[in-house]
């Protein structure tokens, strides 16, 4: 069974930066397309970052240039360091495969205000 769990949230103020992890058990994540997706309070959940193959990277449009996605095969762990967050960036995150996204986790919850 795939599990996915997401660490690293927290509430922070505009403008400061936060790095979440999510520990990957039951699948290897070494060749498979991984991403974080968020659901924001009375929105769908949306892809904001994907590490594909051979490393290539995906962002969404309104978060380009303040997010980076990495992982360590190692240990199995995904990781996307958030800079320069806005209020609008307030909602749960979450980890999961890039194509077909099986189960969910618990996500971690980000809260950006003044």
């Amino acid at each position: 069974q795939v599990q996915f769990v997401e660490s690293g949230g927290g509430s922070v103020q505009p403008g400061e930066s936060l790095r979440l992890s999510c520990v990957v058990s039951g699948m290897r994540i070494d060749n498979t397309p991984m991403a974080w997706y968020r659901q924001g309070p009375g929105n769908e959940r949306e892809l904001v970052a994907g590490i594909l193959y051979y490393g290539a990277q995906k962002y969404l449009e309104s978060m380009k240039g303040r997010l980076i996605i990495s992982k360590n095969n190692a240990e199995n762990t995904v990781y996307l360091q958030m800079n320069d967050l806005k209020p609008e960036d307030t909602a749960v995150y979450y980890c999961n495969t890039y194509f077909t996204p099986g189960d969910w986790g618990q996500g971690t919850q980000v809260t950006v205000s003044s």
